[in-house]
């Protein structure tokens, strides 16, 4: 005899997380061929598991264009549900085998994963030996698409992009300065906005946080702006200014020992001071776990209340 309660039973679950990895690693990859290389399984394999998946869900989860797998809605909407149920299994998985926790995945813009970050890294490793961090630096663009995709778990980001899946909270202020040689014939004088308007300057690439405030800061008070070199490094900005007569929109951060040894100097101008809002990155629908959590308070960034670290 059935009870009542017994006809109230969920039903057995269809999808198995070897088909969500699957599914996973082809929406990153474009197609079941490098998802098998990310999964370490055969392209066969891995084509019956996202063929599996999407008989057990009832629809198609990617548009078939060419040899490509590009999502569609229905695979946009189980992307983010999908990785964080992989997340979750990864840190059960790890919880009695003795394993090392899956390392977090964070992306940074070039000032902030260069000279903010490196320090805070190894601070947490240090108190965290078995959280291990993999830090990606890419421009500002690069990491808001990183993050957009399921790549990494955060961003830090340091322009005033953003994205219709994502979160941007503030992290903390930075100041641009303008830097010269030493020897640099506005060195030792207040330049004015028609001197200024007058310098080639060495600015960073298209894309970058930095160019992009840049851009907008210098713009708006000076007549023109001539750029004679765009450049993919901070470093390498600076070691052009130093040993030439091109100036230099940078982060105070990026320029601080630079300033300390003598090796740059501060341009004195008559402009209102540059100020920029650092901030982190989050997918809106993932649910951060607590190891990442953790992480973001111990870089002195805001966690989301709805975080696995709460």
């Amino acid at each position: 005899m059935t009870g009542k309660s017994d006809q109230q039973l969920p039903q057995r679950l269809r999808l198995n997380l070897r088909q969500l990895e699957v599914f996973v690693a082809t929406a990153r990859g474009g197609s079941t061929r490098a998802a098998a290389d990310r999964v370490a399984r055969s392209q066969s394999a891995a084509s019956s598991a996202l063929a599996d998946l999407e008989s057990s869900v009832g629809v198609l989860l990617f548009d078939r264009i060419g040899r490509r797998l590009v999502l569609n809605e229905n695979g946009r909407a189980l992307l983010p549900k999908a990785q964080a149920l992989l997340d979750q299994a990864g840190e059960v998985q790890a919880l009695f085998s003795g394993e090392h926790a899956a390392p977090l995945r964070v992306a940074a813009s070039f000032t902030i994963g260069e000279y903010l970050l490196p320090e805070r890294v190894s601070q947490w490793t240090a108190l965290h030996p078995q959280s291990q961090v993999h830090l990606h630096i890419a421009n500002t663009r690069d990491v808001i698409e990183a993050v957009a995709g399921f790549e990494v778990d955060v961003g830090f980001i340091e322009g005033p992009q953003t994205h219709p899946d994502l979160v941007v909270r503030a992290w903390r202020e930075d100041e641009l300065v303008i830097v010269a040689a030493p020897g640099h014939a506005l060195a030792n004088r207040v330049a004015t906005h028609r001197q200024l308007s007058q310098a080639t300057w060495v600015l960073r690439e298209l894309g970058s946080g930095t160019r992009q405030v840049t851009d907008a800061w210098l713009i708006q008070n000076l007549e023109q702006v001539h750029v004679g070199f765009e450049l993919g490094s901070t470093e390498a900005i600076k070691r052009v200014v130093a040993s030439g007569t091109a100036l230099a929109c940078l982060s105070r951060y990026t320029v601080a020992q630079a300033l300390e040894d003598g090796h740059l100097i501060e341009l004195r101008t008559r402009l209102p001071a540059g100020m920029r809002r650092l901030a982190t990155v989050m997918h809106r629908d993932k649910l951060l776990g607590r190891a990442t959590a953790d992480f973001l308070r111990h870089c002195g960034a805001t966690v989301p209340r709805t975080s696995a670290g709460r």
